[in-house]
């Protein structure tokens, strides 16, 4: 049953996101806005960082969830919630039912880190594992709930979720009254829809800009083609808004209230977590980062002051370090190089020395010996090397020629 009095034809209105915030008052945190120098600079505007990230249950998902259940009737929740997730949403859904006194199921993928299986245990849930994919969890989510009755909690496509969601841009408005630009993840669009009905109902001029990862961008091509279609989904680690489909719900809403949907590559998304990271101090998931990456991709584009929402901060250790590997190779951090040497005692030591005169730092070396393509008195050297940025790799890579060396393409 949802809180919704005033008829239209929109599924979600600005009297329901105001009426979740009443709901989730003592419930979801009003996050930090913070902002950021390094981004200001390069937008030439200022640019604030909407922490969702510090949200309870680290991400923005527990509003949804919770005026959803908060909305079920009482014969409802006395047959429990279920919910189908890798990780964000399954951590609101068992927070979000704990906190109200219902029982939680909670499917999810037999890969999902064990970090977020273990924090959605700790929320309340009964986890399940099933499946390898998320769509495979949702099915058996949905067997579930047509077995026993429980109600299956959407993690995008209810307006109720939808109008929790919105409560994010009413915190915008409220804290960062100037603000031009929003921009913000997109997955299945409950996050932006809900952020676009608030924002557009008492600020129309605010210009909202979604943004999808290259690999799982499936509102680009619906909303061409005026509704939603399916799309095939490229491994990408910005796991939190691969989505193939947009929702039904959410589709017109974002088609009609979403000012532009962008893409990002995995470069750019790995080198806003590191930017979030190094510079806001902040962890903060890939698909969390993705308003950052578009940012970083086209900062003349957009016009401040802009607010960047970062949707999560849940994201596995083991995944962080290969992001913060990849984002550093991404920002120029990271050479890697291909050279011969005469094999003879001393030419690695020499070359070396060349190496630290220019100031690399020497993460791995390689040595080839049995190739064809080598002479008799030949080796080939493989390098990966830690840099300052692209200058200092474009001087390392100078300093090399001028020593007579020749880097192998």
């Amino acid at each position: 049953m949802s809180f919704r009095t005033t008829r239209s034809s929109h599924p979600v209105l600005l009297d329901d996101v105001r009426g979740a915030q009443k709901m989730l008052s003592g419930v979801a945190r009003t996050t930090a806005m913070e902002g950021s120098r390094h981004l200001s600079r390069l937008v030439g505007a200022p640019v604030h960082l909407k922490c969702e990230n510090l949200q309870r249950t680290g991400s923005f998902k527990l509003r949804g969830a919770y005026v959803r259940i908060s909305c079920l009737r009482p014969e409802e929740r006395a047959a429990g919630v279920v919910a189908a997730s890798a990780g964000n949403h399954a951590q609101g859904v068992a927070l979000a039912s704990t906190l109200l006194g219902v029982r939680s199921t909670v499917f999810m993928p037999v890969g999902a880190p064990l970090p977020k299986i273990a924090a959605t245990r700790e929320y309340g849930a009964d986890v399940r594992l099933h499946g390898q994919v998320v769509d495979e969890t949702l099915a058996a989510a949905e067997r579930y709930a047509h077995e026993t009755g429980a109600v299956l909690i959407h993690p995008f496509d209810h307006p109720d979720v939808i109008a929790g969601q919105g409560t994010v841009g009413l915190e915008i408005l409220e804290q960062c009254p100037e603000v031009r630009t929003i921009v913000v993840g997109v997955g299945g669009g409950g996050l932006a829809a809900g952020i676009a009905v608030a924002v557009k109902a008492l600020r129309p001029d605010v210009r909202i800009v979604g943004v999808q990862a290259e690999g799982a961008a499936a509102y680009p091509s619906s909303l061409r083609a005026g509704r939603p279609l399916s799309v095939p989904c490229a491994p990408t680690m910005a796991d939190g808004i691969k989505v193939g489909r947009p929702g039904d719900v959410t589709f017109p809403l974002v088609a009609e209230l979403v000012d532009e949907v962008r893409t990002v590559s995995e470069d750019a998304l790995s080198s806003a977590l590191l930017l979030c990271l190094e510079r806001a101090k902040l962890v903060v998931e890939p698909a969390g980062a993705s308003p950052v990456a578009a940012l970083l991709t086209s900062p003349e584009t957009f016009q401040g002051p802009v607010v960047a929402v970062l949707s999560g901060g849940n994201v596995d250790p083991l995944l962080m370090q290969r992001i913060l590997r990849h984002g550093m190779a991404a920002a120029g951090r990271y050479l890697s190089l291909r050279l011969r040497l005469t094999d003879r005692p001393g030419a690695l030591a020499t070359l070396l020395g060349v190496l630290s005169l220019a100031d690399a730092n020497v993460l791995d070396v390689g040595h080839v010996r049995t190739d064809p393509r080598l002479g008799l008195t030949e080796v080939e050297v493989e390098l990966h090397l830690e840099t300052k940025g692209p200058e200092h790799c474009e001087e390392v890579a100078a300093a090399l020629r001028e020593a007579g060396y020749t880097v192998l393409p």
